[in-house]
């Protein structure tokens, strides 16, 4: 909501009406500068009930027993990675072999 009323307030300073044709929203006029604070504030007020949501979902997950964040299933990978490597394979076909990205396989292997 901050970010919106700086750039409204710098907009202003400089004498820049913000006019949108497809909202028909003129933010130059009362009218359109009340409408657009009242969607800053809906959107804001979206944004607090989805982090509740997520956090309440989060929880709800962890008391189930479930595992929250990033998949662990990269990291299973990493001492057969290793062994690739080590028999030889070059990094190309131990991504293809594993079917994981590069990113990944390099981040096993430590380069």
């Amino acid at each position: 909501m901050t970010d919106l009323f700086l750039t409204m307030k710098e907009l202003a300073d400089l004498e820049v009406a913000f006019v949108s044709l497809t909202e028909a929203v003129d933010l130059s006029s009362p009218i359109g500068r009340a409408i657009a604070g009242l969607l800053t504030v809906f959107a804001d007020f979206e944004r607090e009930l989805l982090r509740e949501r997520v956090k309440a979902g989060i929880a709800y997950a962890r008391k189930r027993g479930q595992r929250h964040g990033r998949p662990a299933s990269v990291t299973k990978y990493a001492t057969k990675a290793k062994r690739l490597f080590e028999q030889g394979l070059p990094k190309a076909e131990i991504v293809r072999r594993l079917s994981i990205s590069r990113a990944s396989v390099r981040r096993l292997l430590g380069n």
